[in-house]
């Protein structure tokens, strides 16, 4: 509805709790929208409006106001990550399938907590590994990556589809070799994997992960340990894989045996490798992306899923 100064659309909410879960705490959701869109948003009794001066912008303001309603009719109390993701996909034009990421619970963590996809990135990743047995995940930090292959691994395994879990990444900042750092094996690569141990302890929770471990079913390793060996009935992650070798990458996919799944997560603005060494990851990529049997799956800086001010640092770089 066009007025004076520009447009404005209303959206009436009957339900009292509805309507205090979408202006959030202290108006915070309100606050998520107005930083976003280019709008202003008010409440009056039942009534939200959202006024500005682009009309499309309104318009997808409501979008993501009329989403969150159909969360609540779905008893799921919208968070401000759920605000940011829709207005991510809103501005991506991708809101047909916001409501998607809620209908698939992924996981559980530790504490019984529903994992979900956080949005349509995640969604595509998720969607991928179920259908392909290798599937590649390329994007930047903060999209989740690390986090859900860990997830879905651990899925696998409790379903009774794998027997195994094999967690690398190239340890390459410290030479690979790792020669020179102190301690035992575990000391030496648990700094490189850190993010791994995170979610698995997420999941499963500190005990019964490090039980698994030490029983083998859950193995962390760097990735010259993979050389040789046949992983049969695994669900394998290699992560950083920007950080590999053409020859690392070509050693790790060529270990794959029946029954086994593999998800190879890296990000190609994050390569620490020496100069003039080519990246296994960008290698691989141009060389398997039209196989049928293998997937690669893009995150950008909609996907992540840090605080929104991660996104536009992102973008400013990729810039």
């Amino acid at each position: 509805m066009a007025n004076g100064t520009g447009f404005s659309q209303e959206i009436v909410v009957t339900n009292t709790e509805w309507l205090m879960a979408i202006l959030g705490n202290h108006d915070k959701h309100v606050k998520l929208l107005e930083d976003s869109f280019d709008v202003t948003v008010s409440s009056r009794g039942e009534t939200i409006s959202i006024t500005g001066t682009n009309q499309e912008e309104i318009e997808q303001t409501t979008l993501v106001i009329k989403a969150l309603l159909e969360l609540l009719e779905r008893h799921i109390t919208p968070r401000s990550m759920d605000i940011v993701t829709a207005i991510k996909m809103a501005k991506d034009d991708k809101m047909p399938f916001f409501l998607n990421l809620y209908d698939e619970i992924v996981g559980r963590t530790a504490d019984g907590k529903a994992i979900r996809a956080k949005n349509y990135g995640q969604l595509q990743y998720i969607k991928a590994v179920e259908k392909y047995d290798m599937v590649f995940g390329v994007g930047p930090a903060g999209t989740g990556k690390t986090y859900l292959a860990v997830v879905l691994a651990v899925q696998a395994l409790k379903e009774g589809k794998v027997k195994k879990i094999i967690l690398t990444r190239p340890a390459v900042e410290a030479g690979e070799n790792l020669g020179f750092l102190p301690g035992d094996l575990k000391e030496k690569v648990d700094p490189y994997l850190r993010p791994v141990y995170d979610a698995l302890y997420n999941v499963y929770g500190t005990e019964h992960t490090n039980r698994l471990m030490e029983r083998g079913v859950i193995e962390i390793a760097p990735l010259a340990y993979m050389r040789g060996r046949t992983l049969e009935d695994a669900f394998v992650i290699l992560d950083e894989a920007q950080n590999t070798t053409i020859a690392q990458m070509k050693m790790f996919l060529t270990r794959m045996g029946f029954g086994s799944k593999m998800i190879i997560n890296g990000d190609h603005t994050q390569i620490d490798l020496p100069k003039g060494v080519r990246s296994g990851l960008i290698d691989a990529e141009a060389k398997l992306k039209n196989l049928e049997r293998i997937k690669f799956v893009t995150f950008d800086e909609f996907d992540v899923v840090r605080h929104p001010v991660v996104a536009d640092i992102i973008k400013a770089y990729n810039e």
